[in-house]
């Protein structure tokens, strides 16, 4: 159990197209929102579906494939790491945001069966 110490692997489809930063030739980073939709049945015995969202963050190769390959609406297999950051909103008031940052991506849909 020691290599499972901070691993996340969901699947879902992009809400948006990756938005790029560039901080120099060498260095891309991209900010990915994903939708991983979920099903179950509730107390009554009627099928709720319920949609969580999730922030990516992709640096360097994964962040220059995703700018490539991954389109909104992008069907997607990810592994990676939780992040968490805290800061200060312009209200004043502390608030902590969670990201995936990236070690794999795959994509699922059928037009571009393509591995990173």
């Amino acid at each position: 159990m020691k290599a499972i110490k901070n691993k996340v692997q969901l699947m879902g489809r992009l809400g948006a197209d990756p938005e790029m930063k560039v901080y120099d030739e060498t260095k891309k980073l991209a900010n990915i929102r994903l939708a991983v939709n979920d099903s179950y049945k509730n107390a009554k015995g009627e099928w709720i579906d319920e949609t969580q969202w999730f922030s990516l963050v992709a640096w360097s190769k994964l962040a220059i494939y995703s700018e490539k390959y991954l389109v909104k609406g992008t069907e997607v297999a990810i592994e990676g790491r939780l992040i968490n950051k805290a800061f200060t909103d312009k209200n004043g008031v502390k608030r902590v945001s969670t990201e995936i940052v990236l070690t794999e991506i795959l994509i699922l849909s059928k037009q571009k069966q393509l591995a990173a």
